[in-house]
């Protein structure tokens, strides 16, 4: 890929909502955090370690496996970990949480740190982490994958396609399979199949007070229900079962363009017949673009980046993609790549920017159902601004992203806690200080202003969205699980019967703890 786009990153799908007072990033950071006696990992090797498989693991911040065990994606507003226990097996778990019960022990699972929610920041105690397991199973006559709870997006991809196999993934490389479909799961797939949450045939679940036990449509319904888009609220996913597909798309055709500051009007306009208020047609895996600073295209305006991913050919796709080519681009880069390469071209896989660690990033979001070209070139001015006045902000981006959704409009709304069917386009901000700038005020209203425009242009009619997966930690709780007073109402009463202690509060959570 020519260096033009590196910049496009679409593995994020983040949709948030304005709440109606938001906070400042550093109060975030700096909300008490619930107490916690300090736990040497000594005492907790003594006293845990002997009750473990032979393979499990536990150690402390002096511990040469420390610094890669609690290392994460995000860098603004992370958990407190005093001690991390890697089980061995899955068996592990439940004895994990019940030491941990027993002793008063905080406990907080880690599959792969990509959180983005200030909520985790409120953590202090053991981490578990999940990253070892990591088997993945085919069954080929049930047409089912089984997957442990460490097993990533790509290896997923990859074990899947080599026996001629896909099923519903995001579209970020380094990320893990289970955290996405707890809260949805968004991808290229998603035209065709649905959400990863979709695609669940069964979870084994390790309860609050460490009871383990199968939740499917047939075990535990209720439990079922709220897996499926609050699942973080619940229970700890050890291992899941979904469906799988024979591939029948060898090959993806892509086309990235690069656009300027003269092409906003026309671009979206063009963009709103192509997805066309979402009956875009699945064959398209979708549209993704993306505002940013590419100072060999200009250095006082962002760049605007553009790329179509199609299951098809070229020539098949061609009619759609001929509007695009009229409105005059900079640049054009085209290809065909399996669907195993589809992340490395929009710039998500696994050695790109995008899956980068230790990074602070300062956040917004929102869900539409179509882009309002007045606000679109608003953001593309309010942009230019905010980078004049802020060079060391030149890396931030606005992220759009325009997956079909056919698949995820098969679903009933009713049938699962995930409650956005109706987004249709993904936005997502992100700005990234460098450390000790002092600029994280300074982002943190920008993306404010991002947001505001964002979901002003889709009218007062329609109240602001946020997908779980992606909040930034200060939204609704109805603009993440729903604003039907029912939803909410069946899950706190979930809640009070599978979580009453309240032991997983630490991701978006349902029951805030208390200050």
């Amino acid at each position: 890929m020519p260096s033009l786009y590196c910049f496009v990153a679409l593995g994020i799908a983040l949709t948030q909502a304005l709440a109606a007072a938001y906070t400042n990033p550093k109060d975030y950071a700096q909300m008490p955090v619930p107490r916690q006696s300090p736990l040497p990992s000594g005492s907790v090797q003594q006293g845990l370690g002997p009750l473990l498989s032979k393979n499990a693991s536990i150690f402390g911040p002096d511990d040469s496996r420390w610094p890669d065990a609690t290392e994460r994606y995000q860098d603004f507003a992370v958990p407190q970990v005093q001690v991390v226990v890697q089980p061995g097996v899955e068996n592990d778990i439940p004895t994990i949480v019940k030491y941990a019960n027993e002793h008063g022990i905080n406990f907080f699972v880690v599959n792969r740190g990509h959180s983005l929610t200030s909520t985790v920041g409120r953590f202090n105690g053991i981490q578990i982490d999940v990253r070892s397991l990591t088997d993945i199973s085919i069954n080929k006559d049930a047409m089912t994958v089984k997957l442990q709870a460490g097993a990533r997006n790509y290896e997923t991809i990859d074990v899947l396609w080599k026996e001629g196999y896909v099923t519903t993934t995001g579209s970020c490389s380094c990320v893990g399979m289970v955290g996405p479909a707890l809260g949805g799961g968004h991808g290229v797939q998603q035209g065709v199949h649905g959400l990863i949450a979709d695609n669940l045939i069964g979870l084994n679940v390790v309860l609050a007070n460490g009871t383990a036990i199968m939740v499917s449509e047939t075990s535990y319904p209720d439990l079922w229900w709220a897996m499926r888009g609050a699942g973080h609220n619940f229970g700890i996913v050890t291992s899941f079962d979904m469906k799988i597909y024979p591939v029948t798309v060898p090959s993806y055709y892509y086309r990235n363009y690069v656009f300027t500051g003269k092409h906003v009007e026309p671009l979206f306009e063009e963009l709103n017949k192509f997805h066309a208020n979402g009956s875009l047609s699945p064959t398209w895996g979708g549209a993704f673009g993306v505002y940013t600073m590419e100072p060999s295209v200009s250095t006082t305006e962002a760049t605007i980046f553009w790329t179509f991913i199609y299951g098809g050919s070229k020539e098949d796709a061609a009619a759609d993609l001929s509007p695009f080519d009229a409105l005059g681009p900079v640049a054009v880069d085209e290809g065909d790549v399996s669907f195993t390469s589809i992340s490395d071209i929009l710039i998500s896989g696994l050695e790109s920017d995008l899956c980068a660690p230790s990074k602070v990033h300062i956040t917004g979001t929102a869900g539409l159902q179509v882009y309002n070209v007045t606000v679109q070139r608003q953001l593309y001015d309010l942009y230019n601004k905010k980078v004049a006045k802020e060079p060391l902000l030149s890396g931030t981006k606005l992220v759009h992203e325009g997956y079909a959704v056919e698949g995820v409009l098969r679903g009933k709304p009713e049938d699962s806690a995930f409650p956005l069917r109706d987004d249709n386009l993904l936005m997502y901000f992100d700005a990234m200080p460098p450390p000790n700038s002092g600029l994280e005020d300074f982002a943190f209203q920008w993306a404010r202003e991002t947001e505001d425009l964002w979901n002003a242009g889709e009218g007062e009619w329609r109240k602001p969205t946020t997908y779980v997966n992606y909040a930034a930690g200060h939204e609704s709780l109805e603009s993440m699980y729903g604003y039907e007073p029912w939803r909410l109402e069946k899950l706190r009463a979930l809640k009070a019967q599978y979580d009453p202690l309240n032991k997983f509060a630490y991701y978006n959570p349902i029951v805030p703890l208390e200050s």
